[in-house]
């Protein structure tokens, strides 16, 4: 469970806190003193702090720079009376998150520490690149091992360590904010802050606000004077998520910053200057609304330093099985389900339909699907209605496989392939993309079940078990399924 460290004199604070984060499943601790808190950051290691202005013997700007010291990726908090307000500003211009205004708001409090923990997963969890890390296997990794996806991850190895602008352009769904966690991951700069920001989540003025900041009375609601994200994150990272969707005086001012390193904050004046290193990302055609007037086409060229197109899942092949099996074993992991395979016609179902909301479109669905598991097999009654009715892949048709017709255009194009090619092996590739299908047909329809499949090959299970590894052909690929090949076997013997 992940921890807060409160650092406060004021013993009423820590009870106040506690019930602002009973919903947050946060494990809270608390110091009255900054000895104590730095011991407590030590031995804890917290992964959000909130930390009082002023304090016994020294300030928290004095307390600041020695939690950097132990901490530099630690969330912090200020909390300050409205007099000492400009002491939590000097320290957020070296790094803090944000601060609050006493006496405290219990839905200020929530909302900054569920942010603070975002950030702090954002910037400790990593991204693992297959071609970089083979037996990572960790939630984060991108998942795929298609050429398209080869392609992405040789980008990202390309301009990780560079300092350029990256642009991310794919459909919504794609995983291109994942994309840009990885850059960061393997760039000079993890390790310093990585904050990604929503633009088409905020309107205009908030927006403005949220990058750049705001001066207090700049506009209406703005008590306070307001660190943006831009001076926050000096010497991270900022990911700007749906770029296309800010506003043209937004537009303005982030050209200026990409092209000086420079910005004012709303309604001020004074030149702030930062250091940060951009990523974005888009899934709407820039080039189009360059035509259109309604973006810049000279802020275009400062963001396309470097692009990464992300290609839809419908162009990665045989990475949707890699992606079934893997959210289906984390999630039916997380939501406590038994599930020990996937039903050859499930499976068909989810192959042949074809994700228009990509990844994202893929994960939800299969969620919902668990959510009406009710035994140990994955069936189409189990599966999302709008995915059951696309017109497609009709349920109906599932039990059969891959047709007759489609089995023989796919070896009608083989063989004009290869003869194409000068191939001298024609008889030989045929009879493997012959056997491969039959194999992979067979085990479909008995659910992974090695013994029963060799039953009706007139096989032996042993030679069945040389065929699918001289094929090249998984089982967890065929059908996705939580069983080994003993407990199988156990299953068969009883």
């Amino acid at each position: 469970m992940p921890s807060l460290l409160v650092i406060d004199d004021d013993r009423s604070v820590i009870p106040l806190i506690r019930s602002a984060c009973k919903h947050v499943k946060i494990d809270v601790v608390a110091a009255e003193s900054a000895e104590e808190g730095l011991k407590l950051l030590k031995s804890k290691q917290p992964d959000v702090l909130l930390l009082d202005v002023m304090l016994p013997g020294t300030t928290g700007l004095e307390l600041f720079e020695q939690v950097r010291k132990i901490d530099e990726r630690v969330p912090v908090i200020f909390m300050t009376a409205g007099s000492e307000s400009d002491t939590a500003i000097e320290a957020m211009k070296l790094g803090a998150l944000d601060y609050l205004m006493k006496p405290l708001d219990v839905d200020r409090i929530k909302t900054l520490v569920e942010q603070a923990l975002e950030i702090r997963r954002l910037t400790e969890t990593p991204v693992e690149l297959p071609e970089f890390n083979r037996n990572s296997g960790t939630d984060s990794e991108m998942i795929g091992r298609s050429q398209p996806m080869m392609e992405v991850y040789k980008d990202v190895g390309r301009v990780a360590p560079q300092t350029v602008t990256v642009l991310i352009r794919g459909e919504s769904g794609t995983g291109k904010e994942l994309i840009a966690r990885a850059i960061y991951q393997h760039s000079a700069r993890r390790g310093k802050p990585f904050l990604a920001v929503n633009c088409a989540a905020l309107p205009e003025t908030l927006l403005e606000s949220e990058l750049f900041g705001h001066e207090k009375g700049s506009f209406t609601g703005a008590d306070h004077r307001r660190i943006g994200k831009f001076e926050q994150c000096n010497g991270g990272t900022i990911f700007l998520d749906e770029v296309g969707d800010m506003a043209p005086l937004s537009q303005a001012k982030l050209l200026r910053l990409l092209q000086e390193q420079r910005f004012e904050r709303v309604g001020g004046n004074e030149t702030i200057k930062t250091d940060v290193r951009i990523i974005v990302a888009t899934n709407r055609d820039l080039e189009t609304m360059i035509a259109a007037g309604t973006f810049r086409p000279d802020l275009y060229y400062r963001l396309n330093g470097f692009t990464i197109k992300v290609p839809p899942l419908r162009e990665r092949g045989d990475d949707l099985l890699l992606l079934i099996e893997a959210f289906l074993s984390r999630y039916s992991q997380e939501l406590g389900k038994q599930l020990q395979r996937v039903s050859p016609e499930a499976l068909k179902i989810l192959v042949e339909y074809p994700w228009p909301g990509n990844v994202r479109e893929l994960q939800s669905m299969l969620r919902k699907a668990l959510l009406n598991l009710t035994g140990p097999v994955l069936i189409p009654e189990f599966l999302p209605e709008e995915i059951r009715n696309y017109s497609g892949s009709p349920a109906a048709g599932a039990a059969g496989g891959t047709s007759g017709d489609g089995i023989a255009s796919d070896l009608t194009g083989l063989v004009s392939s290869r003869l194409q090619s000068g191939s001298e092996n024609l008889y030989g590739e045929a009879l493997e993309f012959m056997e491969r299908y039959v194999v992979t047909r067979v085990l479909q329809t008995t659910g992974g079940n090695q013994s029963k499949a060799a039953k009706i090959l007139g096989i032996t299970r042993g030679s069945l078990r040389n065929k699918t590894h001289a094929l090249g052909i998984k089982i967890g690929q065929v059908v996705s399924t939580g069983e080994t090949e003993e407990e199988i076997a156990d299953e068969e013997e009883k």
